[in-house]
């Protein structure tokens, strides 16, 4: 059967109100797009660890935080009022075509504190969702306020990014953090009055997918990492110890955040969105440098003298840490009952980060084991937990 052509237009609606809305083929294309990105970044951050330069770790968070925002406010905007219709299409295209040019423009921003590229990239995915909300507020009366206020904040906000690159390198940072805050006033000045109709299901499967996106793209550096070993020194059991352990943390992660009810959640608790959407930036950031962790464990097991071996666990073991923690924060508004209660993930944060210190001692990839140890831990005891509750509320029940 062939494939139906997309109407040319499509007046824009709210879709809130739909029963199950799933993600749309032209959403997960999108998606892969940040694949490319989120890889550069990940490569780069190990290699700037590699080479002992600290100050890569702020260039990671800024670059990230580019690429979330944008994916982020692709992925609200398209859960109120996607119509897939040609227009749509094109402009998400244009989106795409962005978030390529700002992957491209990941390594000179590493190696030589050159933001240019990102920024064009950057604009051009604004420029793309400027044009969408400005749409919205043609078409949808309902949300004409909110849209045009939206599209009015990205206006002004996108030039204030251009004027930025005039600024001298030493003013990078602040104003980069000054700009951040900027971004992320428009949605609450935008929605004061009136406020846009997104769809809980929608939105938390969007984010759930994001959070395989981010695991996979793990796994694709750990992977590339270990190949390079591999062909340097051949099987080791240092390697199979990292390879392990590595795959284990990464299925705990996952294990632990798809037990939070999060559409429920949302659609119990609307005016928790905005914590809750925009807290995800820490959780994402976090599992992408994990990336970037295994990684630089991968390239310095078995051929460091015990030097910076603690550092190097911390490359790894702060990331988990900043996940368990958030996996506990951002749902807790959401918890009735509680899935991953924070007497599990509160101290597997805090024993995780205690593992590097003994990294002089056992080395990186006991090191590893260690933190992978404490995810999985953490996985069993929401198991205990969820079967002891289980218990009580059967003991609970009127027998007959």
């Amino acid at each position: 059967m062939a494939a139906a052509l997309p109407q040319l237009h499509v007046r824009m609606r709210g879709r809130s109100t739909e029963g199950h809305r799933a993600s749309s083929p032209l959403e997960l294309l999108f998606d892969l797009t940040f694949v490319v990105a989120v890889s550069s970044l990940t490569n780069e951050l190990a290699h700037g660890l590699l080479a002992g330069r600290a100050g890569d770790i702020g260039a990671f968070l800024m670059v990230f935080a580019a690429v979330w925002w944008a994916w982020i406010n692709f992925t609200w905007f398209a859960s109120a009022f996607d119509v897939d219709d040609a227009l749509y299409r094109v402009l998400t295209l244009v989106q795409m075509a962005g978030v390529l040019v700002l992957a491209a423009g990941v390594p000179t921003a590493f190696e030589h504190n050159d933001f240019r590229a990102i920024t064009v990239g950057y604009v051009i995915m604004r420029v793309a969702i400027l044009g969408q909300w400005l749409r919205a507020g043609i078409e949808h009366p309902q949300n004409r306020e909110a849209a045009f206020r939206y599209a009015g904040g990205i206006l002004v906000v996108q030039l204030l990014w251009v004027l930025r690159l005039l600024l001298p390198p030493v003013l990078f940072t602040p104003t980069f953090l000054v700009l951040i805050v900027v971004e992320m006033s428009v949605p609450v000045w935008a929605e004061w009055r009136n406020r846009t109709t997104w769809h809980p299901g929608h939105i938390a499967e969007r984010y759930a997918l994001f959070v395989i996106i981010l695991l996979g793209e793990v796994v694709a550096a750990a992977t590339g990492a270990m190949q390079v070993a591999l062909a340097k020194s051949g099987l080791t059991p240092v390697l199979v110890t990292i390879g392990v352990s590595g795959l284990v943390l990464l299925f705990a992660i996952w294990w632990l955040y798809f037990l939070e009810p999060t559409e429920a959640g949302l659609r119990a608790r609307r005016n928790w969105s905005y914590f809750w959407g925009y807290g995800h930036y820490l959780l994402f950031a976090a599992i992408a440098a994990i990336g970037g962790g295994l990684e630089l464990a991968v390239a310095v097991a078995g051929h460091e003298p015990r030097i910076g071996v603690v550092a190097v666990g911390y490359a790894l073991a702060v990331p988990v840490a900043v996940v368990f923690v958030m996996l506990y924060v951002l749902h807790l508004p959401f918890r009735q009952p509680d899935q991953v209660p924070g007497q599990v993930l509160i101290p597997a944060a805090a024993l995780t980060l205690l593992v590097p210190l003994a990294a002089p001692v056992f080395g990186v990839a006991e090191t590893v084991a260690g933190v992978a140890l404490i995810g999985a831990l953490a996985v069993a005891a929401t198991i205990a937990l969820a079967l002891r509750q289980t218990r009580e509320e059967h003991q609970l029940e009127p027998q007959d």
